[in-house]
């Protein structure tokens, strides 16, 4: 049984996909984390982002967190799906999502993968304002 649901994509992301993988009878909590792209970045008016990433090597690093998270938070089955390219404002470029015998794991698991993600795993972003652009690392 696959426990795993690693992906990076150009196409739109889809939270149903993410909660049909880790649906699981055994579980009586499932918890997904959703970073959607803001229209503000310190006080400066976003426009769009442009995630770019290192696919072979970031597919690898959000493997090993979805495998720590698995171990750590008693976690059944965890998904991370990344997007990649242009997003607008409102668009998901990322979800989380963990299911677990109970609720807290599940919690945990899903805190520990967006934290770790941001921290290692190589993807960056273009924050497109109103008046300029600037290529920052995704995870500050």
């Amino acid at each position: 049984m696959k426990r795993t649901s690693i992906k990076i994509t150009s196409k739109k992301l889809d939270l149903q996909e993410c909660y049909n993988f880790v649906e699981d009878p055994a579980c009586g909590g499932i918890v997904a984390f959703i970073g959607t792209v803001r229209n503000d970045t310190q006080g400066k008016e976003v426009t769009q982002l442009d995630f770019s990433t290192y696919k072979p090597m970031a597919i690898k690093e959000m493997q090993k967190i979805a495998d720590l998270a698995l171990e750590k938070y008693e976690v059944k089955k965890m998904a991370i799906h990344h997007a990649e390219g242009i997003l607008r404002i409102g668009a998901i470029p990322v979800i989380i999502s963990a299911s677990a015998k109970h609720r807290k794991a599940a919690f945990d698991a899903c805190e520990f993968a967006i934290d770790t993600l941001k921290e290692i795993v190589p993807i960056w972003k273009k924050e497109h304002f109103s008046n300029g652009e600037v290529w920052v690392n995704a995870h500050p």
